[in-house]
């Protein structure tokens, strides 16, 4: 199959300036941390990729443990790039990978040391087929690394042209605040935060965006949808072919709790009433903010994907339901 992307990509898409930055993202960016493994299939993972661009998310994000197994990811995508994106799509894309947890054994296979980093972006770029990708994070934090060290590694790896810019991901408030710092000093902007973000995790108001904010940092938020709770799919039970089902996945079947499901219930039908699914009204709050650049959705399908897109039709919200999420949330 030749792939002949939609001429009119660019027409419907929601471009965010990233931070004080130049940079400029889909308000929906695809996340391949699932549905882009070796356990996947292939054509599926395509296709997925091939709606995504046609319908102008240009920004596909990866990690080095991505699966599984960890690398898959990577080198699926690669060899789709590769067959189909050859050439000037390439310059349309922006790729993204990350590294800190654990990717090969021994002591240099994860955390922030300049050895890990640099290597495992090394062992990135030959899965991927790339020169550079467009931007690095470190994944974590690393209490036993100075932050200087796992900083300046990013700097060589923008200095050695292996990647455009860099990011941070997972950091608390104060050590994002000095790791963006010493970025800066080094002069290497960091230009990106990705937490963990969504009605149902909402640490990075404590402080965080907070921190983004006054830096000039872009944030794009992973897991909006909680992994799939705030969806419609579990009110009626685990379905069999459902995150909570799977082995290899991170939901587990016991985060699947009454309570849980009693708040997805009420947000459902607020989503209604709002002409939404519910997934779509989760990456609608999240994008309300302005200090969201862009958020991070997953698909194991081309056609939920194309369903997430519609959260952009409305993301506006009155006072009174952001109160009515509020009380749900809490449990009122």
């Amino acid at each position: 199959m030749n792939y002949i992307p939609d001429e009119s990509r660019y027409q419907s898409m929601q471009y965010r300036r990233c931070g004080n930055s130049g940079l400029l993202l889909p308000a929906i960016s695809l996340g391949l941390w699932h549905n882009f493994g070796f356990v996947d299939d292939f054509e599926n993972s395509k296709q997925i990729l091939f709606t995504a661009f046609d319908k102008g998310i240009t920004h596909f994000d990866l990690a080095n443990n991505y699966g599984p197994p960890p690398g898959a990811a990577e080198e699926n995508l690669g060899k789709i790039l590769k067959q189909h994106f050859a050439g000037h799509l390439r310059d349309e894309l922006i790729i993204s990978s990350k590294a800190g947890y654990l990717m090969w054994p021994g002591p240099y296979g994860e955390w922030g040391s300049r050895k890990y980093l640099i290597s495992s972006l090394d062992q990135s770029l030959k899965r991927l087929q790339l020169d550079y990708v467009d931007i690095f994070y470190h994944h974590r934090p690393d209490p036993n690394t100075p932050l200087e060290e796992s900083m300046q590694a990013l700097d060589s790896i923008v200095r050695t042209g292996k990647a455009l810019y860099v990011g941070i991901s997972n950091y608390a408030a104060e050590d994002a605040r000095k790791a963006i710092d010493i970025l800066k000093k080094l002069g290497t902007p960091c230009v990106i935060h990705q937490p963990k973000y969504s009605m149902f995790e909402r640490w990075v108001e404590g402080g965080l965006l907070d921190v983004l904010e006054e830096k000039g940092i872009g944030c794009i938020p992973f897991s909006p949808l909680a992994q799939g709770l705030l969806t419609d799919k579990y009110l009626k039970g685990i379905p069999a072919n459902s995150r909570a089902s799977q082995v290899h996945g991170f939901l587990k079947k016991e985060q699947v709790t009454a309570e849980i499901i009693t708040k997805v219930s009420s947000l459902n039908d607020l989503a209604i009433s709002r002409n939404q699914s519910l997934a779509q009204m989760a990456l609608a709050w999240l994008l309300r903010d302005n200090r969201i650049t862009s958020v991070l959705v997953g698909a194991s399908s081309a056609n939920q994907l194309l369903d997430s897109l519609k959260c952009l039709d409305n993301l506006s919200f009155s006072s009174d339901e952001l109160n009515t999420i509020e009380h749900i949330l809490k449990g009122n």
